[in-house]
């Protein structure tokens, strides 16, 4: 399938072929779940933390006599039925990811750029390059082109002028071809690719 190429003023710089095995599937909601659902249990911290009845402060003395009470036998406060006792299998600090297959990872990864291209939500430009890291320059091209939540890929490195200006602008994120993900790509309006990038993905998902 072919594209169009444009520059950051908005100007026509010509035509791309894209790749219809990555960019011209038919999207699948099931795997594009699976992919998402994988990177956030990853990214997932699993600090959580209680603590059981041996690490609970309190006393270790036998609060009553075993017989002759008329109540249940008990040795310490530090059980769990007890205010300021410990609490009985609470969450420990654990990982929350789990594996998924590299070939369904790509294979995910072909299906977001799809249904980015199919939703009409793909931008192709020359190249994302800026000769002085100005925020302002950058702003007004973003706004005249109507990018308002883009993530913008580019190629194996970020030119670091436009990185920089685009650090204080909401809603616009930048990120090598190495880094492209399918949450990323999914949670943002636009998907800004430059050709180095669509050449770097191309050459990644084949």
């Amino acid at each position: 399938m072919k594209a169009d190429v444009i520059k950051l003023d908005a100007r026509k710089a010509g035509t791309i072929d894209l790749d219809d095995e990555i960019f011209g599937l038919e999207p699948r909601a099931d795997i594009l779940h699976r992919v998402v659902r994988w990177q956030r249990a990853k990214a997932q911290q699993g600090t959580h933390k209680v603590k059981t009845r041996s690490e609970t402060s309190y006393s270790g003395k036998k609060i009553y006599r075993q017989k002759g009470t008329g109540g249940a036998r008990h040795g310490d406060r530090n059980a769990p039925i007890f205010r300021k006792g410990g609490v009985y299998k609470g969450p420990v600090p654990r990982s929350h990811a789990h594996d998924l297959p590299k070939k369904f990872r790509k294979l995910g990864l072909r299906h977001a750029l799809s249904a980015k291209a199919r939703a009409g939500e793909l931008v192709v430009i020359d190249a994302a390059e800026l000769e002085e890291a100005r925020t302002k320059v950058l702003a007004k091209a973003v706004k005249d082109l109507g990018w308002k939540r883009a993530l913008v890929i580019d190629g194996a490195e970020v030119n670091e002028n436009f990185a920089r200006a685009a650090r204080n602008i909401e809603g616009i994120d930048v990120l090598p071809s190495i880094g492209a993900n399918v949450y990323d790509i999914l949670r943002r309006d636009t998907l800004v690719l430059t050709k180095a990038a669509v050449e770097a993905l191309e050459a990644r998902l084949k």
